[in-house]
């Protein structure tokens, strides 16, 4: 095994927002090297590096010649140059997870594709390569409404999806590729995360559940363990584990779906990096995220999964009307609450819906800790000076 720690290897991280930042935490830990790439010169990230360099993650050159002075590279963020990957495995880097797990991820359409091919339960889609196409099949009738719109690319944290009701939902929408998928009506969100290593050593995370905010379609609180009955979350672990065997990642696969009125599980989508699903873990589980996905893309063995406690997660995100310079408004009051940890990302500028840092709870007792993460909400704001 190479020898990692206080040595002369190096581990290259593309993205150096608040997951890479959460990844540091753990570097730092073990003594790993590290180097990262991001184009905001005022990124999380730049503080906790060994060397920080800012430049574009979808530029060729720019990935290339990043990727060939480290020794393994990973990454935090999915919007990276997939071909200067493949150019640097084709070189004999080590990249996990893979250029071709990432294509199969990147475009929400292909990811779709790839779940009908490999008989993972999901809900009915159509993908359509821009928005005059998705207009025609409605007034063909072979799509009606309700349905779920996504872009193919480019969507995160609410951005990029919609529910469609009616002609005049779709006039917003970008022009892009796109797919229109069934509204199904569900009642859980939850997520799994999957560690899996080159070797093939492989361990899922307990199922979480995410509770929404209703307009801004982020999540609000993930909740650790989910409140659902004992067989319903063994059957979200077991198609974890297929989606996961089926991408053959290396590193973690965050696997959000939905439980059914009727108790089926079905895959939305994926992350293959660290999650805000899994934000809980730092405080609530024997090996948090972050030191899981390091322990599995550098082929150490995989860390234990359990819960110490119950965790529940709170995103503390820029409040509406406010954009600027940032103030976190009466962090003492929630610090003096019981089993109450903030994690300030670092970003200097605040807007709407920004997400700017997550506060985690642990109790014993869930419900517990479901009502003093109300009682955090309440309380905390983020603001602009």
């Amino acid at each position: 095994m190479a020898n990692y720690f206080s040595s002369e290897f190096v581990l290259g991280i593309l993205g150096g927002g608040q997951l890479g930042k959460m990844m540091l935490y753990e570097t730092r830990k073990y003594d790993i090297a590290t180097h990262v790439l991001d184009p905001s010169a005022e990124a999380p990230c730049r503080i906790a590096c060994d060397v920080f360099q800012q430049g574009d993650l979808m530029d060729f050159e720019t990935v290339y010649e990043f990727g060939k002075k480290v020794d393994v590279l990973t990454f935090e963020i999915e919007g990276v140059n997939v071909d200067a990957l493949e150019k640097l495995e084709a070189e004999g880097k080590k990249v996990y997870p893979s250029a071709h797990t990432l294509r199969n991820i990147q475009d929400k359409g292909v990811q779709k594709q790839f779940y009908k091919e490999h008989r993972i339960p999901t809900s009915p889609f159509i993908v359509f390569e821009n928005k005059n196409k998705l207009n025609e099949a409605i007034v063909r009738k072979e799509l009606n409404y309700p349905f779920v719109w996504k872009s193919c690319t480019g969507g995160y944290d609410g951005k990029g999806v919609s529910i469609i009701r009616d002609a005049g939902d779709i006039i917003p929408l970008s022009s892009g590729p796109c797919i229109a998928e069934k509204l199904i009506p569900f009642k859980n969100e939850l997520a799994v995360i999957v560690s899996r290593n080159p070797s093939g050593e492989v361990k899922t995370y307990p199922v979480v559940e995410m509770e929404f905010h209703p307009e801004a379609n982020q999540v609000e609180y993930v909740i650790c363990p989910a409140r659902i009955d004992e067989s319903v979350a063994e059957k979200a672990r077991a198609v974890a584990a297929q989606v996961s065997e089926a991408f053959q990642h290396v590193g973690l696969l965050a696997v959000e779906m939905f439980q059914t009125n009727d108790d089926e599980i079905l895959v939305n989508e994926v992350a293959p990096r660290p999650h805000n699903s899994g934000h809980y873990s730092i405080e609530a589980s024997y090996t948090n995220q972050f030191e899981q996905h390091i322990r599995a893309i550098l082929d150490l063995p995989l860390g234990n999964t359990d819960s110490k406690v119950g965790g529940i997660m709170v995103n503390l995100v820029g409040a509406e009307g406010h954009t600027g310079e940032v103030v976190y408004e009466n962090i003492a009051e929630i610090m003096a609450m019981e089993g109450v940890t903030p994690h300030i990302y670092g970003k200097k500028q605040t807007r709407p819906f920004r997400k700017m840092g997550h506060v985690t709870i642990v109790n014993e007792n869930i419900n517990e800790a479901r009502k003093v993460a109300e009682e955090v909400k309440k309380t905390i704001k983020v603001i602009s000076k």
